[in-house]
């Protein structure tokens, strides 16, 4: 097995969402960082997405489309933009995972229910294996966080330290 964790679309326009929303990313970032800095340790790819839109104005230059300075993303970590929910639809994210020789993936990010889901279902449709790491999803609904896990293949942070020992 070789992972590689995709945080998807933790930027700071969705912290802006409300209140629900806002505390679900700054939940999320809590355990995310804990994540990137075992996939850090282990030398394994961190793949952050960021979601584009015009229209919004969401757009790199545009303080919306950072990530939060709370999300320990770096610079020599792997930066993949997207205009479509499913994060391998029209990017280089297929193609940049297989010259990794990653078969694996770590789905992370906002929003559960959609952009989330949708690149967890597209990294099926491409015979790679999509895990869910459970406390590292944000949506405006905890009913819709706890879907998408019930939905999914999913593994806790104890689990995933122990798998990549």
């Amino acid at each position: 097995m070789k992972p590689a964790l995709l945080v998807v679309d933790i930027q700071k326009e969705f912290f802006k969402y409300g209140t629900q929303t806002a505390r679900s990313l700054d939940d999320a970032v809590e355990y995310l960082n804990d994540a990137i800095a075992l996939f850090r340790g282990k030398n394994l790819p961190i793949v952050c997405i960021q979601h584009m839109n015009v229209k919004a104005k969401l757009i790199p230059g545009e303080d919306g489309f950072d990530i939060p300075e709370g999300l320990d993303i770096q610079a020599s970590d792997i930066f993949i933009k997207k205009t479509y929910g499913n994060a391998f639809n029209k990017t280089a994210l297929q193609s940049t995972l297989l010259e990794l020789g990653v078969d694996t993936v770590i789905v992370t990010g906002y929003c559960a229910e959609f952009c989330v889901l949708s690149t967890y279902r597209g990294a099926k449709d491409l015979d790679l294996t999509p895990i869910i790491l459970r406390g590292c999803l944000a949506s405006d609904s905890l009913e819709n966080i706890k879907f998408v896990e019930s939905i999914s293949d999913i593994i806790s942070y104890g689990a995933l330290m122990k798998v990549l020992e």
